[in-house]
C-alpha cells in the first residue's frame, strides 16, 4: 500500500514522510482537541511513525538501519519543532516583557 503512495503521487519518500508527519500531527490536533503543546499531538505522530517503521520491518525482513533513521527524522522534524514552540511561546513571551 504505501508503494502505491509513493508509485501515485510520483513523490519521494522522504517528502511523503515530512507530510505523512504534518497530516498525522493536524489530525491527531483535531480529534483530540488537545494542544500542540501538551505534545499528545506529537505523541501520535511518534506511534504512526513507530508502527510504520515495525511494517516496513516485516515487510523486507529486517532493519534497514540507515532508511530507517531518514524515515524516523523526517517524520518527527517538523512536528517536534512545532510543539517544542507552542511550549515555549509563553516561556519566550515573558522574558521580552
Amino acid at each position: 500500500m504505501i508503494d502505491s503512495i509513493g508509485d501515485g503521487t510520483g513523490l519521494p519518500d522522504t517528502i511523503l514522510h515530512i507530510h505523512a508527519g504534518m497530516a498525522l500531527l493536524m489530525l491527531a490536533r483535531l480529534v483530540t482537541r488537545r494542544s500542540f503543546g501538551t505534545f499528545i499531538p506529537w505523541y501520535v505522530v511518534a506511534a504512526g511513525e513507530a508502527f510504520n517503521e515495525i511494517m516496513d520491518r516485516l515487510n523486507f525482513g529486517s532493519w534497514r538501519w540507515e532508511d530507517t533513521s531518514l524515515d524516523i527524522v523526517n517524520t518527527l522534524l517538523w512536528p517536534t519543532v512545532i510543539c517544542l514552540g507552542v511550549r515555549l511561546r509563553p516561556m519566550i513571551g515573558k522574558r521580552g516583557r
